[in-house]
């Protein structure tokens, strides 16, 4: 995962460049497509805890809103993944990724919180190693 692409940039290769061509289509400014799946990382973080918040509320219209927030960005970067290039990275991300959002799903039909907690812990992690392999500024 720390080999260079093209550009010169670490750990970036393994997605492509879809993600940053959707972002650049809705003219959101993004320093680089790493920053870019950084930002993905912590959206999917603070949705979830939106969703964990509205489940103390007992808000499930609120629930549902934000565990779909999370579900959107998991389902683009799933699609982002550049399995040609990553291989055997890929295909572990995409695996990982379809079981946060069988997680999501379980979460909102249980309103759990402990699945919400779970999904989160792995995006904090996921989180942590994309700064380290990117060198993405915190």
């Amino acid at each position: 995962m720390k080999e260079n692409n093209k550009d010169g940039k670490k750990g970036f290769k393994m997605y492509g460049s879809t993600a940053h061509n959707i972002y650049a289509q809705n003219n959101v400014g993004i320093e680089s497509p790493a920053k870019l799946i950084e930002m993905l990382y912590e959206g999917i973080l603070r949705f979830n805890a939106q969703a964990k918040k509205a489940i103390k509320d007992e808000n499930f219209e609120k629930r549902a809103y934000w565990t779909n927030r999370s579900v959107a960005i998991i389902t683009e970067l799933i699609s982002a993944l550049d399995h040609e290039q990553a291989g055997d990275m890929s295909q572990y991300l995409e695996g990982l990724y379809n079981y946060q959002l069988q997680l999501l799903a379980s979460a909102g039909i249980d309103n759990s919180f402990e699945k919400l907690d779970e999904c989160s812990k792995v995006f904090k992690a996921l989180l942590e190693a994309w700064r380290e392999t990117t060198d993405v500024a915190h």
